[in-house]
């Protein structure tokens, strides 16, 4: 049985040797993310270099993700490095940069004093610290320690609720568009955007790089939640950023979140990644807990396009231990997922020939109960569509564009090939096809499947025609199966 649910697993230093590298990608990673919070351009670069390396070794498709870092809004530094703060005692941020202590630490994001009033509640370090405003006086916040403990340089502050001002691409995230573009990445993935402006900026500055990677708008503002129907328009995929979200939203209002967005993706033709503390204790263990495992089942039944792992490969001590895993959980979740096709197509109007051809493929492949579903694209978009709903049969996508190979490699139930026939002949096309199908183990002669493609043959512009085809017969009598 072949794994539907994609992993997306970030590198690190944990994770950028080619040895791991190779395991990592042998056990299943079908996207990799590059963090840009942390390392160098160089660092990527040479990251993104060994990949290439490797997949062009073992024949794997894997797309490159960069994750920009957005304005995530920090403390300064602290003299010793740290400081412990006691509840219900006195601490100041401020605007100095002056290094801080157990009394006061500096901000790198100043302008957050213009978004604070008396009453306000702060949550640094992923909410582990809790400050109450009182009053601010010229350039400093004064505020009461509510929860307290140690606190280090550099650790982010949210504001419960929601209600920064601070903008969605970051001087450093336009240099890194940029560094995005020059690697050829596929997708790129838009940290704390709060509308669909930003990620229409977004694109704009990446197009105007030079790339056409697809664009990920990560929810993790209480405001995105409000504009989500206005991102997803501007976006080609969302992510469920957990961690920022649970600490504006409240961690009880996560799960349900989790269901809606993805239900909203998967609505509106996108692709959906769920993502932060997936397999978190990982990081430092061989297992995963079993409230870690019913995480991810849960994500897999949620309909998520891919899961996500951030620090458990990044920097974790069991980097391919923990992809096994997700693996493993990914698959046997999606065992019991329950199929109810038909009420999909009930009250549906299609306006787009090629969207129809996907849903009439997969309403035959889900009743003939046929091996496979065979889509001949150019750009991906009928092997979207079709894995927007799930049918049980597995999706392979043949494509002769690269690039297109690549961005379908977070596309659930979906299994990019590539194709190297690009002339206009109709039947030597589909022996390729049916070639490449069975060279790749997908099907064996004699099995059916359901072929999309587009005609007339090498004609840019959407797929027009779905035949129902037993391999290894097309040679024999060509175009007696069309439909």
């Amino acid at each position: 049985m072949q794994r539907s649910t994609k992993i997306v697993a970030t590198l690190g230093p944990a994770s950028s040797s080619q040895e791991v590298m190779t395991r990592m990608i042998a056990a299943g990673v079908d996207v990799v993310r590059l963090n840009f919070s942390h390392g160098t351009a160089d660092d990527h670069r040479k990251r993104v270099a060994l990949l290439r390396e490797i997949v062009r070794k073992v024949g794997r498709t894997v797309g490159i993700m960069v994750d920009l870092q957005g304005p995530k809004i920090r403390v300064g530094k602290f003299a010793a490095g740290k400081a412990e703060l006691k509840p219900g005692s006195d601490f100041v941020l401020d605007a100095s940069g002056t290094p801080g202590d157990a009394t006061r630490v500096g901000l790198d994001y100043p302008d957050l004093i213009d978004d604070l009033a008396a009453g306000d509640v702060l949550l640094l370090d992923d909410g582990r610290i809790v400050l109450e405003v009182g009053m601010i006086i010229e350039r400093e916040v004064r505020c009461r320690v509510r929860i307290g403990g140690v606190l280090s340089n550099n650790k982010g502050i949210n504001k419960q609720g929601g209600g920064l001002s601070a903008p969605a691409l970051t001087a450093k995230d336009m240099e890194d568009i940029r560094t995005a573009a020059e690697i050829n990445c596929d997708f790129v993935a838009v940290s704390f955007p709060k509308s669909g402006a930003d990620m229409r900026l977004a694109r704009e500055l990446l197009r105007n790089a030079g790339s056409d990677a697809l664009l990920v708008a990560k929810i993790e503002r209480v405001e995105a939640i409000a504009a989500l129907e206005d991102i997803l328009h501007a976006s080609d995929a969302i992510m469920v950023a957990r961690g920022d979200l649970a600490v504006e939203v409240g961690d009880a209002a996560v799960p349900a979140l989790q269901k809606r967005l993805i239900r909203a993706a998967r609505e509106h033709n996108k692709i959906a990644i769920t993502a932060t503390q997936m397999m978190e204790s990982m990081i430092s263990s061989p297992v995963p807990t079993r409230a870690e495992v019913s995480d991810v089942a849960n994500a897999v039944l949620d309909g998520t396009d891919a899961v996500m792992l951030s620090a458990e490969t990044a920097s974790g001590a069991y980097p391919v231990e923990t992809v096994e895993a997700m693996a493993r959980i990914c698959l046997e979740a999606e065992k019991s997922h329950e199929i109810k096709l038909d009420h999909h197509f009930l009250d549906r109007v299609f306006t787009r020939i090629d969207q129809s051809i996907a849903m009439a493929a997969l309403f035959t492949a889900y009743h003939l109960k046929v091996k496979a579903i065979a889509a001949l694209t150019q750009s991906g978009s009928t092997a979207l569509w079709m894995s927007r709903i799930h049918c049980g049969v597995p999706i392979f996508a043949l494509t002769p564009e690269i690039r297109s190979r690549y961005r379908m490699s977070l596309y659930r139930d979906v299994y990019p090939l590539l194709m190297r026939y690009i002339g206009h002949d109709r039947d030597e096309l589909l022996r390729e096809a049916e070639h490449i199908l069975i060279e790749s183990g997908a099907v064996e002669i004699g099995d059916t499947i359901v072929l999309t493609i587009g005609e007339p043959i090498g004609t840019p512009g959407g797929t027009n025609t779905m035949k129902i085809v037993r391999v290894g017969e097309h040679s024999h009598s060509p175009g007696r199966s069309s439909l």
